[in-house]
C-alpha cells in the first residue's frame, strides 16, 4: 500500500483529504507544521511514497521544507498545495525541488491524478539501476559522451556519479537540449517549461541555469554546454569543440 504524507495545518481540509485518499485505498499520514514534517521524511524509518504539502504552514513554510528536504537527499515526489497561485509562487515551489503545484480550491478529481502520476514516477525509480526499461529515455553528451541525462529516472551521471535532478530541472535541460544550438530566451523558458504566459521575473531561469551548470560543467564558471547569450538567454551545446 502506498504510504502520503499531508501537511496541512487546516483541519477540515486535512481530514477531508484523509478521507479521500484512503477511500483510494493510500495509507495517510497527517501533520500540521513544517518541523514535525520534516522530521517524519528525514526520519530512520521513514517511507513515504508521496509528499502533499501546504506552503502556508506556522513556522517553517512549505518552501523551507521542500528546500532543507531535498538538500538533506531525500527526494519524495512531492505535490506542492496552496492558495498562492502567483507565478512568482509557482517558480519558487519547483526552484525548491517541487514535483508538481495544485492552487486551492482544487477539483479532487486533479488532485489524485496528479498524485498518480507521482507513484508512476515513484515506481519508475526503484527500478533496478542496472536495468533499461521501455520507459527510459536518455540522451548523452559531452567529450566521448561521458554525461547521460535519464529523463524517466530523472538522474543526471557525470563521469562516475549519478545526480538526481527534480522534475523542474530535468525538463529545462530537456527543452535546451531539444534546441541544441539555437538562443533560447528566458521568456519562452518560462513559458514552454512552467507553462508561465505574464510578466514574471525571469531570475529563477538564471538560478536553475546556475544549478544545471554545477552539475554538467567541468568548470561552472566557464561553462561549455549551458552557454550565456547576452541579452537573450541561453543556448545548449552537447559536444562543444566540434
Amino acid at each position: 500500500m502506498n504510504r502520503i504524507l499531508v501537511v496541512e495545518d487546516e483541519q477540515h481540509l486535512a481530514d477531508g483529504l484523509r478521507f479521500n485518499l484512503e477511500a483510494e485505498g493510500y495509507e495517510v499520514e497527517i501533520v500540521d507544521n513544517g518541523e514535525e514534517a520534516l522530521r517524519r521524511i528525514t526520519g530512520e524509518l521513514a517511507r513515504f511514497d508521496v509528499l502533499v504539502l501546504d506552503v502556508m504552514l506556522p513556522g517553517k513554510d512549505g518552501f523551507a521544507v521542500m528546500s532543507e528536504m531535498r538538500d538533506a537527499n531525500h527526494f519524495v515526489p512531492t505535490l506542492l498545495l496552496t492558495a498562492r497561485g502567483h507565478s512568482d509562487d509557482v517558480l519558487r515551489g519547483f526552484a525548491a525541488g517541487a514535483d508538481d503545484y495544485l492552487t486551492k480550491p482544487f477539483d479532487l478529481a486533479i488532485l489524485l491524478a496528479r498524485i498518480r502520476g507521482l507513484l508512476r514516477r515513484r515506481e519508475w525509480l526503484r527500478a533496478s539501476p542496472n536495468t533499461v526499461t521501455r520507459h527510459d529515455d536518455l540522451f548523452a553528451f559531452g567529450d566521448g559522451n561521458d554525461k547521460i541525462v535519464n529523463f524517466d529516472r530523472l538522474e543526471l551521471a557525470v563521469r562516475d556519479q549519478v545526480l538526481r535532478l527534480t522534475s523542474m530541472e530535468a525538463n529545462l535541460l530537456r527543452y535546451l537540449i531539444q534546441h541544441e544550438g539555437k538562443p533560447v530566451s528566458r521568456n519562452a523558458m518560462l513559458q514552454e517549461v512552467w507553462g508561465v504566459h505574464e510578466d514574471t521575473d525571469t531570475r529563477p531561469i538564471d538560478n536553475f541555469i546556475v544549478r544545471l551548470r554545477r552539475y554538467i560543467e567541468d568548470d561552472p564558471r566557464r561553462p561549455k554546454h549551458l552557454l550565456t547569450v547576452r541579452g537573450v538567454g541561453y543556448r545548449f551545446i552537447a559536444a562543444p569543440g566540434k
